[in-house]
């Protein structure tokens, strides 16, 4: 099996929080609509309008916005008044402003591996709040290279680790997202490695692959320096 030179990670929901805000903004939406309808079933008109308009406004809190602002408008039936839409749009610029909430042993993990092995950080969605939470987080300079790209799939893995490492077959995936982080990076040639997040959204959903030889789980990022050992 080819040296192991090079290890990418995925940032929200594998170094910081993320999630968490979309969730807390969700429910203030929904509380927001209540004369329109229950909670479950505005949520799931938000899911559908943000996917639809992924094509559009890609990942990230701004394309977030714009689905909030869309649902609104059609599960009043256009009755939501401009002072809601305003409450809406606030809650996106929260978000927006929002701290950078380190997840456990991020630092810890990412000193035991820099040294030993190229280190990346690979993000998707917005381009400015994306630099601004890397910014605030202190660890852009921990980092031989950041990549943030509109999307990940396998193409992205391959250039990726072409251009910043010895390909993908000596590289590593390290994120939350079974769909972004995982499949297609194991995919691409490279190792896959799962930290299960308590919060992630719905539509990054998908199987693990657990028969691929190069697929493994670790409970907590902390879990890694180990990892890294046993594989060599």
């Amino acid at each position: 099996m080819p040296t192991l030179t090079t290890i990418a990670f995925d940032a929200d929901d594998t170094l910081w929080q993320n999630e968490h805000f979309y969730r807390i903004t969700e429910r203030r939406f929904t509380d927001l609509l209540a004369d329109y309808g229950d909670a479950d079933a505005i949520s799931h008109h938000l899911l559908q309008a943000e996917k639809k308009n992924l094509a559009l406004y890609g990942y990230g809190i701004k394309g977030f916005m714009l689905s909030m602002v869309e649902t609104a408008i059609d599960v009043s039936g256009g009755a939501i008044g401009t002072k809601a839409l305003r409450d809406i749009l606030d809650a996106g610029r929260e978000m927006l402003a929002h701290p950078v909430d380190m997840l456990p042993q991020v630092r810890e993990t990412l000193e035991h591996v820099k040294g030993s092995y190229r280190m990346l950080l690979v993000t998707k969605g917005d381009l400015f709040d994306q630099e601004r939470k890397i910014a605030l987080s202190g660890l852009g300079d921990m980092f031989d290279a950041i990549e943030i790209v509109s999307d990940k799939n396998v193409g992205t893995y391959e250039r990726i680790f072409a251009r910043h490492g010895d390909g993908p077959e000596r590289g590593m995936m390290v994120g939350n997202s079974l769909k972004s982080d995982i499949v297609p990076a194991i995919a691409a040639g490279s190792w896959g490695v799962y930290v299960p997040h308590a919060l992630t959204w719905v539509h990054e959903h998908v199987d693990a692959p657990v028969d691929a030889p190069r697929f493994v789980q670790i409970d907590a990022l902390g879990g890694l320096a180990d990892l890294l050992r046993r594989i060599g």
